[in-house]
């Protein structure tokens, strides 16, 4: 059964989820942002990427981030896996092909004042060794009429890349992609044209504030990086060498972070949950004992990597260790005791006054937000307050 509008923690405690079912799953994903822990990180116009998605995706918790895209003509983005490449592509890609789109209507509207016109795509290693997956760079390196800059000094192998991409045909993939769109551009970019700049081996220094504009970023200060091998992987460690790039907007992608909950063992350093196979372990270190009928699966229990299939097969050895607990674990026992679930949970939400939406609730959702495309040539037109959600659901 569906209960939306039900938050863990505020609507219901963990310890009463497991007082009431036998099994309980945690896949709430990572919703929180790692931090650079850099100055001037506070200043005004710099985001988290995962803030951005959210408003140009129409999530109510950040339809009123208005991120100002009319006082400069460039962005940096920090980080260079799926995530960056797909607010790069947003930012550049022409507001006519967007506003076909589900983009939130919010967002087509700032993006069509925008005057970013240049995005440098920042990471810390190499070309090697870049997050993003073929699919998600080709989409960006196929947007019309876009001037793609890569360094040649930035796209030579060292023997370390070599074996690297003798073991990954994924970023054997990307970096010849990369070396392809770096070929086939020409030597500078047309008036008015917009621009995507791939920047390697630089990690942030400090955020430079503007003079004209008190409290804002101006520039952000980088450090060159070079590679090294620790623990047979190649990390970026600085060289003492610095240099600028001078922009109005910073969001910064590099990587999500789980929260935790009352009665969750919860690694902090980590930003996941300690888990066997996705049973729920009493401690973060050192303890095998498990949480009875405790799980979890996804970014919660591995960390934010991977792709949809990578989260399938997480999501089939949690559910795996589930029916092996129930069969003949420590849950097999248990099975013949009644528990209220959903009927309690029901009970219990009532008693506090949550408005809880079921399916159906998000059925009309759904069919709202079709209906509302519709009319602007788009698959959907987003609600994107809690207010309209909760109006349309319970109507």
């Amino acid at each position: 059964m569906f209960f939306g509008n039900v938050n863990l923690g505020a609507s219901v405690s963990l310890k009463e989820l497991r007082d009431l079912y036998h099994v309980v799953v945690l896949a709430y994903g990572a919703e929180s942002d790692r931090v650079l822990g850099v100055p001037g990180e506070d200043l005004k116009g710099i985001y988290s990427a995962r803030e951005f998605v959210w408003w140009y995706n129409g999530h109510p918790d950040c339809r009123n981030l208005a991120p100002d895209l009319e006082s400069t003509n460039t962005a940096v983005i920090l980080g260079q896996g799926n995530v960056a490449l797909d607010v790069a592509r947003i930012l550049l890609r022409p507001t006519a092909e967007l506003a076909t789109t589900d983009i939130a209507s919010h967002a087509l509207g700032a993006l069509e004042k925008s005057s970013i016109r240049k995005v440098h795509l920042v990471g810390r290693r190499g070309p090697v060794q870049a997050a993003c997956t073929a699919k998600e760079l080709r989409e960006i390196l196929g947007l019309k009429d876009l001037y793609i800059n890569i360094e040649d000094a930035d796209l030579r192998k060292s023997p370390v890349d070599e074996e690297e991409m003798k073991s990954s045909r994924i970023q054997r993939r990307v970096y010849e992609l990369l070396c392809k769109a770096s070929t086939s551009r020409p030597m500078s970019p047309d008036a008015d044209q917009r621009e995507l700049h791939f920047v390697f081996f630089r990690k942030p220094d400090k955020f430079q504030e503007s003079e004209k504009r008190n409290g804002h970023v101006a520039a952000v200060r980088f450090e060159k990086t070079t590679l090294k091998v620790d623990s047979g992987r190649q990390v970026a460690v600085g060289t003492g060498e610095y240099d600028d790039i001078e922009c109005g907007l910073v969001l910064k992608s590099i990587g999500y972070k789980s929260v935790p909950v009352d009665g969750l063992p919860f690694d902090s350093h980590r930003g996941v949950v300690p888990n066997l196979r996705g049973r729920v372990l009493q401690a973060t270190s050192g303890d095998h004992a498990l949480l009875e009928g405790l799980y979890v699966c996804g970014w919660l229990k591995r960390g934010p990597t991977g792709i949809v299939a990578t989260n399938l097969y997480c999501a089939e050895e949690t559910v795996a260790s589930i029916m092996e607990d129930l069969s003949q674990g420590p849950l097999a026992s248990l099975s013949s005791l009644q528990k209220p679930g959903r009927e309690g949970l029901l009970e219990l939400l009532a008693d506090r006054k949550v408005t809880v939406l079921p399916f159906s609730a998000w059925e009309k959702i759904d069919s709202e937000e079709k209906q509302r495309g519709g009319l602007k040539h788009k698959p959907r037109d987003k609600l994107s307050s809690w207010q309209e959600l909760l109006k349309v659901g319970s109507e």
